[in-house]
């Protein structure tokens, strides 16, 4: 028989998550349950056994389905009992002198929410568990009192893999947030760049632009300077020298070159060469 004999417990013992799974055919069932505070918590590994339901349910008194009534065996046993009548700690140690492995206690009343039962540890050496009142009534429907029928395990396992499940859905949707967001931002970029490249003017339209050879003597004309503002070169004589309809004047080689390459609009003045405004 499982037992947990000669076990001092210490004055406080922490509890742990735990589930209460029911192996019924065609379906089975798992609960989520309160341990107590005052009994031997569930380990890892967990305990199995046979479910039997409490005679009388209460379990305020000494129980007539004791383990040794019931042919002996090596197999851990669970007791299922009804809250009410006496004190949690009173049927977990009516539980245990009855020769059981655990006691599930379920709730006699409709809650929300799972007690976390309180009681002194002195003398306790078995595994207590409380759960609601459907999931009580669900295990006294299908008990059958068959071997390794009911499990008591920890939720940690199945708590590590629903976190592993969140934490990788969350991934996935933060990296799409921002592949999402980043796309976005280079396609707006992109048409930004597009839409903010510098116009060009086409060659032969260029050239058709007036232009003369420049020579010093022009320099006495008002309308003649003496050097390039793009280049900053001043003329020589002999140079090509193309005039805008804004009448500035240029080297015709880097007026030519700027208007083929970054805009359509004078150096100086921005004016459009091609509005000729």
């Amino acid at each position: 028989m499982y037992r947990i004999a000669g076990v001092h417990a210490p004055p406080a013992r922490a509890p742990s998550d735990a589930l209460v799974h029911l192996k019924s055919k065609p379906f089975p069932f798992t609960f989520l349950d309160a341990p107590a505070r005052f009994a031997v918590p569930i380990d890892s590994s967990g305990i199995c056994g046979s479910l039997h339901v409490a005679d009388p349910i209460y379990a305020c008194s000494p129980l007539q389905n004791v383990w040794s009534s019931s042919g002996g065996g090596d197999a851990a046993k669970f007791v299922l009992i009804s809250r009410g009548l006496c004190s949690f700690e009173e049927k977990v140690r009516v539980a245990q002198e009855g020769g059981f492995d655990a006691a599930i206690i379920y709730d006699d009343q409709e809650k929300s929410s799972l007690y976390s039962m309180i009681g002194n540890t002195e003398g306790i050496n078995i595994h207590a568990v409380f759960i609601s009142k459907m999931a009580g009534e669900t295990l006294k429907k299908f008990t059958r009192g068959e071997d390794g029928e009911c499990c008591i395990g920890s939720s940690i396992d199945e708590t590590t893999g629903t976190v592993l499940v969140i934490s990788f859905v969350s991934l996935v949707v933060i990296i799409s947030v921002l592949a999402a967001f980043l796309f976005a931002r280079n396609c707006r970029l992109l048409r930004r760049g597009v839409h903010s490249q510098p116009t060009s003017m086409k060659r032969q339209a260029v050239e058709v632009l007036p232009c003369f050879t420049f020579k010093t003597a022009y320099l006495n004309s008002k309308r003649n300077a003496e050097t390039c503002a793009i280049c900053l070169e001043d003329y020589q004589d002999g140079e090509m020298i193309r005039v805008l309809p804004c009448e500035h004047e240029y080297h015709a080689v880097c007026v030519d070159s700027w208007l083929t390459k970054w805009g359509t609009f004078c150096p100086v003045c921005k004016q459009e060469v091609n509005s000729g405004e």
